[in-house]
Order: C-alpha cells, then structure tokens, then sequence
C-alpha cells in the first residue's frame, strides 16, 4: 500500500526526499568519523609508544657501547640498566629501579623503600608476577624479574646452599599521569 500526502506544498516532497538521503548519508559519516577518531587515539597511543621503545632502545645501545667495549669499565649488566634507568627519566620522566625479592639486597639501593615497594617484594617473592597501585601522581608496576643459577651464585652468596624454589629480584616502574607544569602552561597558552 502506498501512502501518498493529502495536501501538496510545491518542493515539500522533494525536499523530504533530500532530507531523507542526508539522513541517510549522515549516519555512516559520523559512524567513520568516531571511528577515524578512535583509530587517531591508536595511532597517537602506537605512536608514543614507539617513541619510548626507540628512547629506551637507543638508551640501551648506548650504554652497553660504553660499558662493554672499554674492558677496564665494565659492570654487570643490572647495574647497567640503572643508567639507562636515569636516562629514560630524563627523557620521559618515568622511572624506574631494581628492588630485592626474594633475597637480601646486594646494594641498599636496591632494598625496597616506600610500603608499596615492600608489599611488592614480599608478593613477588611469593610468585606474584606483578603488583600496581596509583600514589603521588604515578602509576607504579612493580614486575617479577626471575633469578636464574648464575645470578643467584653471586646475589645469595658463594657456596652457600639454595632452596629449589624460585627466587625474584623486582623491578618498580613508575608512570607520571601529570604534565610537567611547563608543558601544562604551555598547552594553556593561546
């Protein structure tokens, strides 16, 4: 059955017409612009991850060149990664640092300080693989960093017995969820 309008405006079914095929061709437009706009947030969120992949890979280059090519320099990798540590919050203001696990420390740097890093330790030490919490600004991960048999020779001790069970060193990222004040005035600025 077909409906046809009992009154007739000159332009009215046209436009009605017009108006239906807008409707029609808006509602893909929006649909592919909020996913153009989702698609955008991917690409910034791969972007800047690719950009700390690449600081954190030249980090690293950079400082093993330095630490293993001058023999009469060179340190064990952990303490290695520390600079890279240093650099990458230079770079980003992350940070980052190796806690003791599952064994005593072998530096007191290394010893957890604030009650997360201690609750982390004794949940890794436990087989945990990873803990976070969100303080002081900062999204903290702190991840499981298994031992193996060279590294527990040194870090337990020579000739000492070792029980069969996994021993973990931990390693505390910590994010800033805050711009730095400048980067926040210079967002403000018009």
């Amino acid at each position: 059955m077909m409906c046809t309008p009992r009154w007739t405006v000159p332009g009215v079914q046209s436009l009605a017409a017009s108006f239906a095929v807008c409707l029609a061709v808006a509602a893909p437009v929006e649909a592919e612009e909020k996913e153009t706009a989702v698609e955008d947030t991917r690409v910034a969120a791969a972007r800047e991850r690719a950009v700390l992949m690449h600081g954190i890979y030249h980090a690293t280059l950079e400082t093993m060149h330095d630490r293993y090519f001058h023999s009469e320099r060179a340190v064990v990798p952990a303490r290695a990664m520390e600079d890279i540590f240093e650099e990458m919050k230079h770079q980003t203001r992350a940070e980052a640092r190796w806690i003791s696990a599952s064994l005593e420390p072998m530096s007191l740097n290394h010893k957890p300080k604030s009650e997360f890093e201690k609750q982390a330790a004794a949940a890794i030490a436990d087989g945990k693989p990873a803990v976070e919490t969100i303080e002081d600004g900062f999204y903290r991960r702190a991840t499981a960093i298994p031992l193996g048999a060279g590294c527990i020779t040194c870090h337990q001790g020579f000739f000492r017995d070792t029980s069969r069970k996994a021993k973990f060193a931990g390693l505390v990222i910590s994010i800033p969820l805050t711009e730095p004040a400048e980067k926040q005035q210079a967002a403000d600025k018009p």
